[in-house]
């Protein structure tokens, strides 16, 4: 398969399919993005395993991985080392910089073809940005993010934008003010309507 990215990745856009090998459970499978429609997805790159801004990252989505679970979304972690290498970080105590078992897969991209088709392969590193896009059940991308490669993302900040994306798919009639979390107040699009929220804060 060619992966192939028409100029910029933008939200709104269906998401690039691709086919790879992934570590799950400490086995070799192989998986396709589109076999998770149906459910949301929070695919994030980064740059190498056995590294160091990488494996807190990697261990803190798996610890928060139910929170993500409870609310239809799958976890998959994406880096250009191959699944060797995957599997024996896995099998590294996290203590020894290792990531330990793991409740997501971590995708093999080994030809740089995935990183090149959400346009976040470093060329002349020849490693993926830290790129963290949120897809809805459609495929199609609601949320994306690049860092650079010396600073971690924040899990709390990824749950929220993911449960904001809900919230507004689910209620088309609203819309999420900064920082909104759930059980907050949202506003009506409307000059009018929104004067509503407005007058409460």
């Amino acid at each position: 398969m060619t992966y192939q990215a028409e100029g910029c990745l933008r939200v709104g856009q269906e998401a690039p399919d691709f086919t790879a090998t992934a570590v799950v459970d400490q086995e070799f499978k192989t998986i396709k993005l589109s076999d998770y429609r149906g459910k949301y997805v929070v695919l994030f790159f980064y740059p190498l395993d056995f590294t160091f801004v990488c494996p807190t990252e990697i261990t803190a989505f798996s610890d928060r991985h139910s929170e993500f679970k409870e609310i239809n979304t799958e976890i998959l972690g994406v880096s250009v080392d191959s699944e060797f290498s995957h599997l024996a970080w896995i099998q590294s105590d996290r203590k020894a910089g290792g990531v330990g078992d793991l409740e997501y897969p971590l995708v093999s991209d080994i030809k740089k073809e995935i990183s090149s088709a959400y346009n976040v392969l470093d060329p002349d590193a020849g490693v993926a940005l830290r790129g963290l896009y949120i897809i809805d059940k459609d495929g199609i991308i609601q949320h994306a993010t690049v860092n650079n490669l010396s600073f971690g993302r924040n899990v709390d900040e990824t749950l929220r934008v993911l449960q904001a994306v809900q919230y507004v798919q689910s209620h088309p009639d609203e819309v999420c003010p900064a920082g909104w979390k759930p059980g907050e107040k949202t506003m009506n699009p409307d000059p009018i309507k929104s004067k509503e929220f407005f007058a409460a804060v």
